[in-house]
């Protein structure tokens, strides 16, 4: 399957008093909200390009968007186009961190507690070293 490289989706803004502007993506099934535009309008952004790729990687059909115009909303709502750049959002799940639990022996970790050792770039250094990538 041929990846997309931008994705365009309508999202309808409510505003209500006294609460955070919901967003919500009727193509997609999915909401968010955030304390202002700016911020609801990020939330939105980060939200599709997690639902998009979620959808990628299991391999689900994509829906079509609705065309802007055709998006129903109530007075206190306003419809906008959200996009993703979709490199950006699968280069981040690449380079995103786990977890790993090492074991080693008390005296080496005592050691390198001692001269501030940050363990973590230590291993990966020695992984790169250890597969010949950098």
């Amino acid at each position: 399957m041929k990846k997309v490289e931008r994705y365009v989706y309508p999202a309808v803004f409510t505003y209500e008093p006294d609460q955070e502007i919901a967003v919500d993506f009727p193509d997609l099934k999915c909401a968010t909200s955030g304390t202002n535009d700016d911020d609801a309008l990020l939330s939105a952004r980060e939200l599709l390009g997690c639902v998009l790729y979620g959808m990628e990687e299991d391999e689900e059909e994509i829906p079509d968007p609705t065309p802007l115009a055709e998006v129903e909303t109530q007075p206190n709502e306003r419809a906008v186009l959200i996009d993703v750049y979709m490199p950006s959002v699968r280069m981040a799940q690449i380079n995103r961190s786990v977890n790993r639990t090492v074991t080693l022996p008390a005296w080496l970790n005592a050691a390198a507690l001692e001269r501030n050792i940050n363990f973590s770039q230590v291993l990966q250094d020695a992984l790169k070293t250890q597969l010949h990538m950098g």
